[in-house]
């Protein structure tokens, strides 16, 4: 209530419902029902989190009205634009605002400067330039859209801010396309509050009716409410979902910045790459990605440095990323063959392989492979155990040591260098001679990590028993072969 006792316009972000709240009571039941089965499939890259959902509130209303530490106002590069939500913003802050603006000297596309928030609820208002969209120019439009979002939040961190309201900051009159704009907005937020979590408490998305349609519809791909809806969501997110902090990644288009302009940075590189230079202008400050066709031609030959071989493969496990998440591979899915489940004693995921269920001679083993990358390529980024069952597979099982070969050199450094252990349980004294090989012959690094596991207990002094799901053909052999030490533990529903 103001002084005159006149209720006021200005909206508490405390008194509005979280992205968590609004969750129907039906849709909760639900998830109670079904969360034994979700556990068991493809975990999201942007996994369920209650502890962020929480902290994420959708509003339909004018951002200019909320109640809380700061607020987004999207503007031209004068920091003059008439648009919506600038209007609103100029006319409940009062003149002292524009007074203020002046002093900033305008805002580059992408950058984020701060103001009081004068008359209005909020503290501060966070004025930041959206770019203009071009489809030939979308790379550099992604970028400067992710920087704008990036920014505001980095300077709400710096400036210990509890909440944000952001409006969405892609304007019509900039012709963003609102869906494509809303997965940058989401991600960059979701993954800010990955890392930076306990630095903010709200952040609001104040959004026109026509913009909740689309926030509606994408949200749960960014922040699903269970793990029913982070599953049913998967099939939905976009090849690129960018990097650990959300900014776009398209290695095909990416621009180095050299150190010394219009000097190769790199002597290695010089000679292999030397013809493939482009040089923008008389005096270029970039490089531009090379000839790729020469790129591998000249690896071939031995005449890339390791720099430009990690490069390469970085480019190439992308494109396999990439497909990876626009492919459909819920046949190899439905298999049940990979799937996370607890952790180890040292707090390490733990991913189960099991052989038996891996048909080898009648499925598509290049999807197994897409398959494989789909799965991991977020388990990887952290420390991480894989176990494999060798349980009662036989020739229709054995994966074959080219595939093996393929997969080892497809997937990223981070695969490698995160893996701690790799228990193989139930090994042959074949399997145990073929792994052997393998691992001295042919791939390097992996020997030291293998661990033969006779028995399930020996497996339980590594992973507590709660925290991995076992087949139940695996539990029955091992009670058979070893006794029934652990034959009472409780098998995982649907394997």
């Amino acid at each position: 209530m103001d002084p005159l006792g006149a209720p006021s316009q200005f909206v508490d972000v405390d008194s509005l419902p979280s992205w968590s709240d609004a969750y129907e009571a039906k849709q909760l039941d639900c998830h109670q029902s079904h969360v034994e089965k979700a556990q068991d499939d493809v975990r999201s890259p942007f996994p369920y989190r209650k502890d962020i959902n929480e902290k994420i509130i959708l509003w339909k209303g004018d951002v200019a009205l909320l109640n809380c530490t700061a607020i987004v106002n999207t503007s031209n590069e004068t920091l003059t634009d008439k648009n919506p939500v600038s209007e609103s913003i100029f006319m409940h802050a009062g003149p002292d605002l524009k007074d203020e603006l002046q002093k900033l000297k305008g805002c580059r596309t992408g950058e984020a400067k701060l103001t009081k928030g004068f008359n209005l609820a909020a503290r501060f208002i966070i004025h930041t330039v959206g770019p203009k969209y071009k489809s030939r120019y979308r790379t550099a439009a992604e970028s400067s859209l992710y920087s704008c979002y990036r920014n505001v939040l980095q300077l709400a961190k710096e400036q210990a801010m509890c909440s944000v309201g952001f409006c969405v900051v892609n304007t019509l009159k900039r012709c963003y396309p609102l869906e494509d704009a809303t997965h940058i907005a989401l991600r960059t937020v979701r993954r800010f509050l990955e890392i930076h979590g306990e630095t903010l408490e709200k952040v609001v998305f104040a959004v026109s009716e026509l913009e909740e349609v689309t926030y509606q519809k994408l949200l749960p791909l960014y922040f699903p409410r269970s793990l029913e809806e982070e599953i049913q969501s998967l099939p939905y997110l976009p090849a690129d979902i960018g990097n650990a902090e959300g900014e776009p990644v398209v290695p095909e288009r990416q621009i180095r910045i050299t150190e010394k302009p219009g000097v190769p940075d790199d002597a290695s590189d010089e000679e292999g790459l030397e013809a493939d230079l482009s040089f923008i202008g008389s005096h270029a400050f970039a490089r531009m990605e090379g000839d790729v066709d020469k790129q591998r031609r000249l690896i071939l030959q031995g005449q890339l440095s390791e720099a430009a071989l990690q490069k390469q493969h970085q480019r190439n496990y992308n494109r396999w990323l990439c497909q990876a998440r626009a492919e459909d591979l819920s046949d190899i899915a439905s298999l049940k063959a990979l799937y996370q489940t607890g952790v180890d004693n040292c707090g390490r995921t733990v991913m189960v392989v099991v052989g038996r269920n891996i048909p080898v001679t009648l499925i598509d083993m290049e999807k197994a492979l897409l398959y494989f990358i789909h799965v991991m390529d977020h388990i990887a980024v952290k420390e991480y155990v894989l176990v494999y069952f060798h349980t009662l597979t036989n020739y229709y099982n054995q994966l074959d040591s080219n595939f093996l070969k393929k997969l080892y050199d497809v997937v990223d450094a981070k695969y490698k260098r995160n893996l701690k252990a790799l228990y193989f349980v139930h090994p042959t004294f074949r399997s145990k001679v073929s792994a052997w090989f393998f691992t001295t012959f042919t791939v390097s690094g992996l020997k030291d990590k293998i661990h033969y596991v006779e028995s399930l207990q020996q497996l339980f002094t590594a992973i507590p028993p709660e925290q991995i799901d076992l087949p139940p053909f695996v539990l029955e052999y091992d009670a058979r072969e070893n006794g029934p030490y652990y034959s009472s533990y409780p098998p995982s529903p649907d394997l």
